[in-house]
Protein backbone atom coordinates (compact mmCIF):
# COMPACT_ATOMS: atom_id res chain seq x y z
CA UNK A 1 0.00 0.00 0.00
CA UNK A 2 1.35 3.42 -0.97
CA UNK A 3 0.19 6.85 -2.00
CA UNK A 4 -0.37 7.31 -5.74
CA UNK A 5 2.64 9.30 -7.04
CA UNK A 6 1.73 11.87 -9.71
CA UNK A 7 3.10 14.88 -11.54
CA UNK A 8 1.16 17.74 -13.08
CA UNK A 9 1.07 18.01 -16.87
CA UNK A 10 -0.37 20.99 -18.72
CA UNK A 11 -1.34 19.24 -21.91
CA UNK A 12 0.23 19.26 -25.35
CA UNK A 13 1.59 22.80 -24.91
CA UNK A 14 3.49 21.82 -21.75
CA UNK A 15 7.27 21.98 -22.37
CA UNK A 16 7.53 18.89 -20.14
CA UNK A 17 6.31 15.84 -22.06
CA UNK A 18 4.46 12.73 -20.95
CA UNK A 19 7.46 10.69 -22.10
CA UNK A 20 9.63 12.61 -19.62
CA UNK A 21 7.09 12.30 -16.80
CA UNK A 22 7.00 8.54 -17.35
CA UNK A 23 10.70 8.41 -16.44
CA UNK A 24 10.39 10.26 -13.11
CA UNK A 25 8.86 7.51 -10.98
CA UNK A 26 5.40 9.06 -11.19
CA UNK A 27 2.67 6.53 -11.90
CA UNK A 28 -0.06 9.01 -12.68
CA UNK A 29 -0.76 12.41 -14.17
CA UNK A 30 -2.66 15.43 -12.91
CA UNK A 31 -4.01 17.51 -15.79
CA UNK A 32 -6.97 19.30 -17.34
CA UNK A 33 -8.50 19.98 -20.74
CA UNK A 34 -6.76 23.33 -21.05
CA UNK A 35 -7.92 23.79 -24.64
CA UNK A 36 -11.59 24.00 -23.61
CA UNK A 37 -12.69 27.52 -22.58
CA UNK A 38 -13.83 28.01 -18.99
CA UNK A 39 -17.52 27.34 -18.55
CA UNK A 40 -17.92 24.99 -21.52
CA UNK A 41 -18.71 21.28 -21.21
CA UNK A 42 -15.96 18.68 -21.16
CA UNK A 43 -17.38 16.01 -23.44
CA UNK A 44 -16.71 12.29 -23.04
CA UNK A 45 -14.97 12.34 -26.40
CA UNK A 46 -12.49 15.05 -25.36
CA UNK A 47 -11.89 13.49 -21.96
CA UNK A 48 -11.12 10.11 -23.51
CA UNK A 49 -8.71 11.62 -26.04
CA UNK A 50 -6.53 12.95 -23.22
CA UNK A 51 -7.01 9.85 -21.06
CA UNK A 52 -5.98 7.54 -23.90
CA UNK A 53 -2.94 9.67 -24.68
CA UNK A 54 -1.81 9.55 -21.05
CA UNK A 55 -2.33 5.80 -20.83
CA UNK A 56 -0.25 5.24 -23.98
CA UNK A 57 2.78 6.22 -21.87
CA UNK A 58 1.98 3.70 -19.14
CA UNK A 59 0.50 6.40 -16.89
CA UNK A 60 -2.99 7.00 -15.49
CA UNK A 61 -5.03 10.21 -15.31
CA UNK A 62 -5.73 10.40 -11.58
CA UNK A 63 -6.76 13.98 -10.87
CA UNK A 64 -8.29 16.84 -12.83
CA UNK A 65 -6.45 20.04 -11.94
CA UNK A 66 -8.46 21.90 -12.54
CA UNK A 67 -12.04 22.15 -13.73
CA UNK A 68 -12.17 25.93 -13.34
CA UNK A 69 -15.00 27.66 -11.50
CA UNK A 70 -16.14 30.62 -13.58
CA UNK A 71 -15.87 34.12 -12.17
CA UNK A 72 -19.61 34.47 -12.81
CA UNK A 73 -20.20 31.72 -10.24
CA UNK A 74 -17.89 33.35 -7.71
CA UNK A 75 -19.62 36.68 -8.18
CA UNK A 76 -23.12 35.19 -8.10
CA UNK A 77 -24.07 36.57 -11.51
CA UNK A 78 -27.42 35.70 -13.14
CA UNK A 79 -25.54 33.64 -15.73
CA UNK A 80 -24.16 31.26 -13.09
CA UNK A 81 -26.95 28.68 -13.35
CA UNK A 82 -26.22 27.97 -17.01
CA UNK A 83 -22.50 27.69 -16.26
CA UNK A 84 -23.14 25.43 -13.26
CA UNK A 85 -25.27 23.23 -15.50
CA UNK A 86 -22.26 22.82 -17.80
CA UNK A 87 -20.02 22.17 -14.80
CA UNK A 88 -22.30 19.36 -13.63
CA UNK A 89 -22.27 17.86 -17.11
CA UNK A 90 -18.46 17.89 -17.08
CA UNK A 91 -18.42 16.24 -13.64
CA UNK A 92 -20.80 13.57 -14.92
CA UNK A 93 -18.66 12.91 -17.99
CA UNK A 94 -15.47 12.67 -15.96
CA UNK A 95 -17.12 10.14 -13.65
CA UNK A 96 -18.28 8.11 -16.65
CA UNK A 97 -14.67 8.03 -17.86
CA UNK A 98 -13.36 6.81 -14.51
CA UNK A 99 -11.69 10.08 -13.46
CA UNK A 100 -12.99 10.63 -9.97
CA UNK A 101 -10.99 13.44 -8.34
CA UNK A 102 -11.35 17.10 -9.29
CA UNK A 103 -9.11 19.77 -7.79
CA UNK A 104 -10.40 23.34 -8.14
CA UNK A 105 -10.29 26.63 -6.26
CA UNK A 106 -12.63 29.45 -5.31
CA UNK A 107 -10.11 32.31 -5.34
CA UNK A 108 -11.35 35.52 -6.97
CA UNK A 109 -9.44 36.83 -10.04
CA UNK A 110 -5.99 35.46 -9.10
CA UNK A 111 -5.31 31.74 -8.64
CA UNK A 112 -2.06 32.49 -6.84
CA UNK A 113 0.39 35.34 -6.34
CA UNK A 114 4.16 35.73 -6.21
CA UNK A 115 6.41 38.73 -6.81
CA UNK A 116 9.33 36.71 -8.22
CA UNK A 117 9.35 33.47 -10.17
CA UNK A 118 13.14 33.16 -10.17
CA UNK A 119 14.49 33.98 -6.71
CA UNK A 120 18.04 32.63 -6.50
CA UNK A 121 18.81 30.55 -3.43
CA UNK A 122 22.34 30.23 -1.96
CA UNK A 123 22.91 26.90 -3.77
CA UNK A 124 22.14 28.45 -7.17
CA UNK A 125 18.68 26.97 -7.64
CA UNK A 126 15.68 29.21 -8.29
CA UNK A 127 12.43 29.35 -6.34
CA UNK A 128 9.24 31.39 -6.33
CA UNK A 129 9.12 34.23 -3.80
CA UNK A 130 6.50 36.53 -2.29
CA UNK A 131 7.95 39.86 -1.16
CA UNK A 132 5.36 41.57 1.01
CA UNK A 133 6.58 45.17 0.60
CA UNK A 134 6.94 44.74 -3.16
CA UNK A 135 3.43 43.34 -3.47
CA UNK A 136 2.11 46.27 -1.45
CA UNK A 137 4.02 48.65 -3.75
CA UNK A 138 2.40 46.94 -6.74
CA UNK A 139 -1.04 47.32 -5.19
CA UNK A 140 -0.70 50.92 -3.97
CA UNK A 141 1.60 52.61 -6.48
CA UNK A 142 1.54 50.51 -9.67
CA UNK A 143 -2.10 49.44 -9.77
CA UNK A 144 -3.21 52.55 -7.89
CA UNK A 145 -6.10 50.45 -6.66
CA UNK A 146 -8.80 52.59 -5.05
CA UNK A 147 -8.96 52.10 -1.28
CA UNK A 148 -5.69 50.15 -1.28
CA UNK A 149 -4.16 52.25 1.50
CA UNK A 150 -6.78 51.15 4.01
CA UNK A 151 -5.63 47.53 3.67
CA UNK A 152 -2.12 48.22 4.98
CA UNK A 153 -0.52 49.44 8.19
CA UNK A 154 1.56 52.61 8.27
CA UNK A 155 4.71 50.49 8.43
CA UNK A 156 3.64 48.46 5.39
CA UNK A 157 2.83 51.62 3.43
CA UNK A 158 6.22 53.09 4.32
CA UNK A 159 7.95 49.88 3.21
CA UNK A 160 6.00 49.85 -0.04
CA UNK A 161 6.84 53.48 -0.77
CA UNK A 162 10.52 52.93 -0.05
CA UNK A 163 10.80 49.98 -2.41
CA UNK A 164 8.70 51.66 -5.11
CA UNK A 165 11.09 54.61 -5.21
CA UNK A 166 13.95 52.25 -6.11
CA UNK A 167 12.18 50.71 -9.12
CA UNK A 168 13.01 51.63 -12.70
CA UNK A 169 10.27 52.02 -15.30
CA UNK A 170 11.14 48.62 -16.76
CA UNK A 171 11.08 46.98 -13.32
CA UNK A 172 7.62 48.43 -12.71
CA UNK A 173 6.39 47.04 -16.02
CA UNK A 174 7.98 43.66 -15.33
CA UNK A 175 6.45 43.37 -11.86
CA UNK A 176 2.98 44.21 -13.16
CA UNK A 177 3.30 41.77 -16.06
CA UNK A 178 4.67 39.07 -13.75
CA UNK A 179 1.88 39.29 -11.16
CA UNK A 180 -1.03 39.89 -13.55
CA UNK A 181 -0.10 37.76 -16.55
CA UNK A 182 2.88 35.39 -16.20
CA UNK A 183 1.71 33.62 -13.05
CA UNK A 184 -1.74 33.03 -14.54
CA UNK A 185 -1.54 32.74 -18.32
CA UNK A 186 -0.54 29.07 -18.44
CA UNK A 187 -3.55 28.09 -16.32
CA UNK A 188 -6.20 29.94 -18.30
CA UNK A 189 -5.82 33.22 -16.43
CA UNK A 190 -8.27 36.08 -16.77
CA UNK A 191 -5.67 38.33 -18.46
CA UNK A 192 -4.05 36.87 -21.58
CA UNK A 193 -0.43 37.18 -22.63
CA UNK A 194 -1.35 39.40 -25.58
CA UNK A 195 -3.32 41.92 -23.50
CA UNK A 196 -2.19 45.46 -24.38
CA UNK A 197 -3.32 47.12 -21.13
CA UNK A 198 -3.13 44.44 -18.42
CA UNK A 199 -3.20 46.89 -15.51
CA UNK A 200 -6.37 48.57 -16.75
CA UNK A 201 -8.13 45.25 -17.34
CA UNK A 202 -6.93 43.86 -14.01
CA UNK A 203 -8.32 46.86 -12.12
CA UNK A 204 -11.66 46.37 -13.86
CA UNK A 205 -11.72 42.70 -12.82
CA UNK A 206 -10.97 43.63 -9.22
CA UNK A 207 -13.68 46.30 -9.23
CA UNK A 208 -16.28 43.65 -10.08
CA UNK A 209 -15.80 42.30 -6.54
CA UNK A 210 -16.74 45.59 -4.89
CA UNK A 211 -19.40 44.71 -2.32
CA UNK A 212 -18.47 41.02 -2.22
CA UNK A 213 -17.00 40.34 1.22
CA UNK A 214 -16.07 37.02 2.82
CA UNK A 215 -19.66 36.28 3.86
CA UNK A 216 -21.02 36.98 0.39
CA UNK A 217 -18.30 34.91 -1.33
CA UNK A 218 -19.08 32.06 1.05
CA UNK A 219 -22.73 32.36 0.11
CA UNK A 220 -21.84 32.02 -3.58
CA UNK A 221 -19.53 29.09 -2.82
CA UNK A 222 -22.22 27.25 -0.84
CA UNK A 223 -24.67 27.75 -3.71
CA UNK A 224 -22.16 26.21 -6.14
CA UNK A 225 -21.42 23.26 -3.85
CA UNK A 226 -25.03 22.37 -3.18
CA UNK A 227 -25.78 22.47 -6.89
CA UNK A 228 -22.79 20.39 -8.00
CA UNK A 229 -22.10 17.89 -5.20
CA UNK A 230 -25.28 15.82 -5.77
CA UNK A 231 -24.05 15.17 -9.33
CA UNK A 232 -20.60 14.31 -7.96
CA UNK A 233 -22.18 11.82 -5.55
CA UNK A 234 -24.23 10.21 -8.32
CA UNK A 235 -21.21 9.63 -10.54
CA UNK A 236 -18.66 8.77 -7.84
CA UNK A 237 -16.59 11.94 -8.17
CA UNK A 238 -14.82 13.75 -5.34
CA UNK A 239 -14.37 17.53 -5.52
CA UNK A 240 -11.31 18.83 -3.66
CA UNK A 241 -11.03 22.58 -3.12
CA UNK A 242 -7.52 24.00 -3.09
CA UNK A 243 -6.59 26.41 -0.26
CA UNK A 244 -6.05 30.08 -0.99
CA UNK A 245 -2.53 30.87 -2.17
CA UNK A 246 -1.35 32.79 -0.26
CA UNK A 247 -3.80 32.18 2.60
CA UNK A 248 -4.57 35.79 3.44
CA UNK A 249 -6.49 38.65 1.75
CA UNK A 250 -4.92 40.33 -1.28
CA UNK A 251 -5.92 43.34 -3.38
CA UNK A 252 -9.08 43.90 -1.38
CA UNK A 253 -10.36 40.44 -2.35
CA UNK A 254 -11.84 38.09 0.27
CA UNK A 255 -10.24 34.75 1.10
CA UNK A 256 -12.41 31.86 2.27
CA UNK A 257 -10.13 28.77 2.26
CA UNK A 258 -7.14 29.82 4.38
CA UNK A 259 -7.50 28.65 7.98
CA UNK A 260 -9.12 25.75 9.92
CA UNK A 261 -12.29 27.76 10.55
CA UNK A 262 -12.77 28.03 6.78
CA UNK A 263 -12.63 24.26 6.35
CA UNK A 264 -15.02 23.85 9.27
CA UNK A 265 -17.42 26.12 7.41
CA UNK A 266 -16.94 24.02 4.25
CA UNK A 267 -18.01 20.82 6.02
CA UNK A 268 -21.17 22.48 7.32
CA UNK A 269 -22.09 24.27 4.09
CA UNK A 270 -22.22 20.91 2.30
CA UNK A 271 -21.60 17.90 4.59
CA UNK A 272 -21.11 15.27 1.86
CA UNK A 273 -17.67 13.66 1.83
CA UNK A 274 -17.64 14.22 -1.92
CA UNK A 275 -17.18 17.87 -0.93
CA UNK A 276 -13.51 17.58 -0.07
CA UNK A 277 -10.14 19.24 0.19
CA UNK A 278 -6.86 19.37 -1.69
CA UNK A 279 -4.45 19.45 1.24
CA UNK A 280 -1.69 21.81 0.10
CA UNK A 281 1.04 22.25 2.69
CA UNK A 282 2.72 24.89 0.54
CA UNK A 283 -0.28 27.21 0.57
CA UNK A 284 -1.45 26.55 4.12
CA UNK A 285 2.15 26.69 5.31
CA UNK A 286 2.45 30.35 4.29
CA UNK A 287 0.72 31.24 7.57
CA UNK A 288 2.62 30.64 10.82
CA UNK A 289 -0.62 30.08 12.73
CA UNK A 290 -1.64 27.11 10.56
CA UNK A 291 -0.71 23.87 12.33
CA UNK A 292 -0.59 21.53 9.35
CA UNK A 293 -0.63 18.10 11.08
CA UNK A 294 -3.54 19.28 13.25
CA UNK A 295 -5.49 20.61 10.26
CA UNK A 296 -4.98 17.39 8.34
CA UNK A 297 -6.06 15.26 11.30
CA UNK A 298 -9.24 17.27 11.80
CA UNK A 299 -10.35 17.10 8.16
CA UNK A 300 -8.59 13.89 7.09
CA UNK A 301 -11.73 12.04 6.01
CA UNK A 302 -12.38 14.51 3.20
CA UNK A 303 -8.82 14.98 1.89
CA UNK A 304 -8.90 13.67 -1.68
CA UNK A 305 -5.63 15.04 -3.08
CA UNK A 306 -2.23 15.99 -1.66
CA UNK A 307 0.13 18.84 -2.62
CA UNK A 308 3.24 18.62 -0.45
CA UNK A 309 6.16 21.05 -0.10
CA UNK A 310 7.59 23.46 2.47
CA UNK A 311 7.27 27.24 2.68
CA UNK A 312 9.83 29.39 4.50
CA UNK A 313 8.25 32.44 6.16
CA UNK A 314 10.50 35.37 7.04
CA UNK A 315 9.95 37.77 9.93
CA UNK A 316 9.05 40.65 7.57
CA UNK A 317 6.13 38.73 6.01
CA UNK A 318 8.01 37.51 2.95
CA UNK A 319 7.92 33.81 2.10
CA UNK A 320 9.50 31.56 -0.48
CA UNK A 321 9.18 27.98 -1.62
CA UNK A 322 12.04 26.17 0.05
CA UNK A 323 13.21 22.53 -0.16
CA UNK A 324 10.32 20.08 -0.06
CA UNK A 325 11.52 18.59 3.24
CA UNK A 326 12.75 21.82 4.82
CA UNK A 327 12.13 21.88 8.57
CA UNK A 328 9.98 25.02 8.24
CA UNK A 329 7.06 22.64 7.63
CA UNK A 330 6.90 19.38 9.57
CA UNK A 331 6.14 17.17 6.60
CA UNK A 332 7.17 14.06 8.54
CA UNK A 333 4.29 14.66 10.98
CA UNK A 334 1.95 15.39 8.07
CA UNK A 335 3.01 12.20 6.31
CA UNK A 336 2.35 10.19 9.46
CA UNK A 337 -1.19 11.59 9.61
CA UNK A 338 -1.70 10.81 5.92
CA UNK A 339 -0.62 7.18 6.34
CA UNK A 340 -2.83 6.76 9.42
CA UNK A 341 -5.80 8.10 7.44
CA UNK A 342 -5.00 5.74 4.59
CA UNK A 343 -5.00 2.79 6.99
CA UNK A 344 -8.33 3.91 8.47
CA UNK A 345 -9.92 4.21 5.05
CA UNK A 346 -8.82 0.79 3.90
CA UNK A 347 -9.95 -0.83 7.16
CA UNK A 348 -13.39 0.81 6.87
CA UNK A 349 -13.84 -0.36 3.29
CA UNK A 350 -13.39 3.02 1.58
CA UNK A 351 -12.09 2.60 -1.97
CA UNK A 352 -10.29 5.96 -2.06
CA UNK A 353 -7.47 5.04 0.32
CA UNK A 354 -4.74 5.35 -2.32
CA UNK A 355 -4.72 9.18 -2.13
CA UNK A 356 -3.00 10.86 -5.11
CA UNK A 357 0.03 12.92 -4.14
CA UNK A 358 2.24 15.26 -6.11
CA UNK A 359 5.23 17.45 -5.26
CA UNK A 360 3.87 20.97 -5.32
CA UNK A 361 6.14 23.10 -7.47
CA UNK A 362 9.89 22.61 -7.49
CA UNK A 363 13.14 24.51 -7.67
CA UNK A 364 14.70 25.18 -11.04
CA UNK A 365 18.02 23.33 -10.95
CA UNK A 366 20.67 21.57 -13.03
CA UNK A 367 19.39 20.89 -16.57
CA UNK A 368 16.15 22.78 -15.84
CA UNK A 369 18.05 25.93 -16.81
CA UNK A 370 18.43 24.54 -20.34
CA UNK A 371 14.74 23.90 -20.99
CA UNK A 372 11.51 25.83 -20.80
CA UNK A 373 8.89 25.08 -18.16
CA UNK A 374 5.84 26.71 -16.62
CA UNK A 375 6.43 28.75 -13.44
CA UNK A 376 6.99 26.39 -10.53
CA UNK A 377 6.97 23.28 -12.72
CA UNK A 378 10.54 22.44 -13.82
CA UNK A 379 11.26 18.80 -14.56
CA UNK A 380 14.36 18.07 -12.43
CA UNK A 381 13.23 20.15 -9.46
CA UNK A 382 9.92 18.30 -9.27
CA UNK A 383 11.61 14.93 -9.80
CA UNK A 384 13.77 15.72 -6.75
CA UNK A 385 10.69 16.64 -4.74
CA UNK A 386 8.88 13.48 -5.83
CA UNK A 387 11.84 11.31 -4.81
CA UNK A 388 12.10 13.05 -1.43
CA UNK A 389 8.41 12.57 -0.70
CA UNK A 390 8.56 8.92 -1.77
CA UNK A 391 11.54 8.39 0.55
CA UNK A 392 9.75 10.13 3.42
CA UNK A 393 6.70 7.95 2.93
CA UNK A 394 8.74 4.75 2.79
CA UNK A 395 10.68 5.63 5.94
CA UNK A 396 7.56 6.64 7.85
CA UNK A 397 5.78 3.42 6.88
CA UNK A 398 8.77 1.44 8.17
CA UNK A 399 8.76 3.30 11.50
CA UNK A 400 5.00 2.77 11.82
CA UNK A 401 5.27 -0.92 10.97
CA UNK A 402 3.22 -0.36 7.82
CA UNK A 403 5.85 -1.22 5.22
Amino acid sequence: MELKKTLRWFGEKDPISLAQIAQTGAKGVVTALHHIPNGEVWTVEEILKTKTNIESYGLTWDVVESLPVSEAIKKGKPTRDAIIKNYKESVKNLGKCGITTICYNFMPVLDWARTSLSYTLPNGTEAMYYQADLFAAFDIYILNRPQALKDYTEAQIAGAEAIYKTLSKKEIQDIAYNIIVVTQAFIDGAVGEDEKEPVKLFLALLAEYDGIDKAKLREHFAYFLNEVIPTAEEYGVNLAVHPDDPPFPLLGLPRIMSIPEDFEWLTKACPSLNNGITFCTGSLGARKDNNLPSIFEKFADRVHFLHLRSTKILDNGDFYETEHLDESVNLAAVMKEIIQEQIRRKASGRQDYNIPIRPDHGHKMLDDFNRKSNPGYPLIGRLKGLAELAGLETGMRYLMGND
